[in-house]
């Protein structure tokens, strides 16, 4: 029987179910048969784009957001591939705030980057972006103002091409994964930077110790224990924030909320995922239906098919998936450390549902990922991190280690971080580390090795095919050949305890020249990542050419994964003159200081000077 109170329950909850689907744009509603094309994504060639404070609500909970037009995600953008467009961004909050167009090619003045290439948009201001397209794909945008990007401040991006897409599909949706918090910000940063581990809720157990003592003996597992405990860290430093605060999000839905994209049985389906997160690397599946990725950071790759992708924050991939059975699939997205996912739903109908597949184990770090080659733990005190860095490019090649007893060497001054014994004693050298050093960096990489090969931290094993960036080739052939002219090298850097993070051992608030780039030159980029933790790079203005292989179809990229302990190279163009954020594009470690200003210049105008 419908009682009064159970009538007034049902109409207030219908209320704010079509609340909170107001708040959602048209294309992020769940269950909608219905495309991207078809919706209300804001097309043509002029936007007004109004920046404020809204009320959401997030699996049930109510939130405070930063929003665009009063949507989170803010309103789809669709673009086409040869316009010139205008934004008229309007700031309707007590701050500035600022829009960033991620991975577009865009004069370096209409990139939005406060204190880099413009000066922001204060409040009740508005400011026009203008400019021509030069691209077609998908991408998204975000404040790039403090940490508002963390409150729901980001979007999409499609491009349409303006020649034939050599994708072929019939139905498309816009996949963003993000992660939330109903924490401030501000909060949360100031809760890393007094102790990092806040919500490292994942720690090695005591049952732990007992299993590994059971599978590796009690003289290993203490070397282990005790090698951790001096370098102050812990194999299950994955990720910085965790589900612990985290509610993770597609499409602005919860898991509870699972979102629905609907399909007919044989059609082929684009999904065009973007990971807007602030802090979260998501690994990507589908039980049940392989997925084809064609595209990567917005640009076509030769079609490869696979089972599993990480996607690292501010990468984009789009896949083709073509279900033939009327069922529903789950489209499962774990977070990198496994301490959440978001979720959604792919099905022929609304409010058909699919298993989810339970949370894996989490992974563990290995002295792989310290930029060791072989594992340490019967290298007895060789783990104290202290520093190495003058003992620049040390030849172990005629050093004979079988017969070295390390468990009395006393190596309390050595920094291990990365010995790489295996390559040494095939001739290898010791990686060089011409930064400063102290209390802001507390490991360096001594034998970093080059990882585009492995499909990412945790997915090593996994008995499926899981991309890697070796798989990736671009459709098109890249359209600089040359050879480098010259090679630059960055190191990835920090202080986990500390919550310090930087670029060569120097913050950002204390950097004193930018990174120079000659107009027109081709160089190649290596970076190396002392650190435990993976680090999404992100260089803006110009694409990245992975060097993945000496061919003329490297996969050209806005962003890279590089993972603990890797050393890996990427060739620029640098073709677009102007000042440039480069930065990882983990919010918190950027806002920390692992950011630099690449500066593209006239070479001639530089010799004069």
């Amino acid at each position: 029987m419908l009682t009064r109170r159970k009538l007034l329950g049902t109409t207030a909850a219908f209320g704010a179910g079509v609340a909170v689907q107001a708040l959602l744009p048209a294309w992020a509603r769940s269950g909608v048969h219905n495309n991207v094309k078809g919706l209300r994504a804001l097309s043509g060639t002029n936007f007004d784009l109004i920046i404020d404070k809204t009320t959401v609500m997030i699996d049930g909970r109510r939130g405070h957001a930063i929003t665009v037009n009063g949507q989170l995600p803010a309103p789809l953008l669709r673009f086409r591939e040869g316009d010139e467009v205008t934004m008229r961004v309007t700031n309707n909050l007590e701050e500035d705030t600022s829009i960033h167009w991620h991975g577009l090619l865009v004069p370096f003045q209409m990139d939005g980057v406060p204190g880099v290439t413009f000066p922001g948009i204060k409040p009740g201001e508005t400011f026009t972006y203008r400019f021509p397209l030069k691209q077609a794909g998908t991408y998204w945008y975000h404040s790039h103002s403090g940490l508002q990007e963390q409150s729901g401040h980001y979007g999409p991006i499609i491009i349409e091409p303006k020649d034939a897409d050599p994708v072929a599909y019939d139905r498309e949706y816009v996949v963003v994964l993000s992660d939330w918090t109903f924490e401030h910000p501000h909060r949360l940063f100031a809760k890393l930077k007094k102790m990092s581990e806040t919500y490292n809720f994942q720690q090695r157990t005591i049952g732990d110790f007992f299993r590994e003592v059971r599978e590796e003996g009690l003289g290993a597992t203490l070397n282990d224990r005790l090698m951790w405990g001096k370098m102050r860290m812990s194999p299950t430093d994955i990720s910085d924030v965790t589900g612990a605060t985290y509610t993770y999000l597609v499409n602005g839905h919860g898991p509870k909320d699972n979102w629905t994209a609907l399909f007919t049985p044989g059609e082929r389906v684009r999904l065009r995922f973007i990971n807007a997160a602030a802090m979260t690397i998501f690994n990507v599946r589908i039980p049940g239906l392989p997925m084809t990725v064609v595209q990567a950071d917005g640009l076509n790759v030769q079609p490869v098919e696979i089972d599993e992708f990480q996607i690292g924050v501010a990468e984009t991939y789009d896949v083709i998936i073509h279900p033939q059975a009327d069922r529903a699939f789950t489209l499962m997205c774990e977070t990198i450390d496994r301490s959440g996912y978001a979720r959604a739903t792919l099905a022929p109908r609304p409010g058909m549902e699919a298993e989810i597949p339970p949370l894996r184990p989490r992974p563990l770090l290995t002295m792989k990922d310290m930029g060791m080659a072989h594992d340490m733990t019967t290298h007895g005190d060789m783990t104290t991190h202290g520093d190495m860095s003058g003992q620049d490019a040390m030849d172990h090649s005629g050093m004979d280690h079988s017969g070295m007893d390390h468990s009395n060497m006393g190596h309390s001054g050595m920094n291990h971080a990365a010995m790489g014994h295996d390559t040494m004693a095939q001739g290898g050298t010791m990686q060089k580390h011409n930064h400063p050093t102290g209390v802001g960096v507390d490991s360096t990489a001594m034998m970093p090795v080059n990882r585009l090969h492995e499909p990412g931290l945790g997915l090593e094993d996994v008995p499926h095919r899981a991309l890697t960036y070796a798989d990736l080739k671009s459709l098109d052939p890249n359209p600089d050949h040359r050879t480098p002219e010259r090679e630059i090298e960055i190191h990835l850097t920090g202080n986990m305890e500390r919550y310090m993070w930087s670029f060569d051992g120097v913050k950002f608030s204390e950097v004193t020249e930018p990174i120079l780039f000659y107009k027109d030159e081709r160089l190649r980029m290596t970076l190396v990542n002392d650190t435990m933790m993976s680090h999404p790079i992100h260089l803006h203005g110009m694409f990245f050419d992975v060097v993945n292989g000496e061919h003329h179809h490297k996969p050209r990229k806005h962003t890279i994964i590089v993972k603990p302990g890797e050393k890996l190279s990427v060739d620029i163009t640098a073709d677009a003159v102007g000042d440039w954020a480069f930065h990882c594009h983990l919010l918190y470690h950027m806002h920390a200081g692992m950011m630099q200003v690449v500066s593209v210049r006239e070479k001639t105008r530089e010799k004069a000077q």
